[in-house]
């Protein structure tokens, strides 16, 4: 039997770029995923609530992106906007091996390809 692990509220914000020194809180995004014991994404709980695994785009002054967190084929992670915004599917650089810890980072490839490094600010159970 496999373990089902709690939903978590993930925020992330923009890391430390040229543009923004000190990162952005302003430029991130919030998603909601099942964690294991190691803080890793857990792909056989996320199946199970794959329909509450949401995610929020917020970039600036722009307008928000909203859709679902996706496992796709041989394992990776990406965002599919398949509710609001205008933005192609993400993907979430190596999010199958990254715990999902505040002061951790991750990187996430956008729409246009390039990969932007955030810093993980908050986990919250729901």
């Amino acid at each position: 039997m496999t373990a089902h692990f709690g939903l978590k509220k993930i925020r992330l914000n923009l890391a430390r770029t040229k543009e923004f020194p000190n990162g952005s809180a302003r430029h991130g995004y919030e998603f909601i995923a099942p964690l294991d014991a190691e803080d890793h994404i857990d792909p056989a709980s996320w199946k199970a609530h794959k329909e509450h695994c949401r995610v929020r785009r917020f970039w600036a002054d722009e307008e928000e992106d909203i859709g679902h967190l996706r496992h796709r084929p041989g394992g990776s992670w990406g965002f599919h906007y398949d509710i609001e915004g205008d933005e192609d599917d993400e993907a979430g650089y190596r999010f199958n091996t990254h715990p999902f810890r505040p002061g951790e980072y991750v990187s996430i490839k956008d729409d246009d390809g390039e990969l932007h490094t955030f810093q993980v600010v908050t986990v919250q159970d729901l």
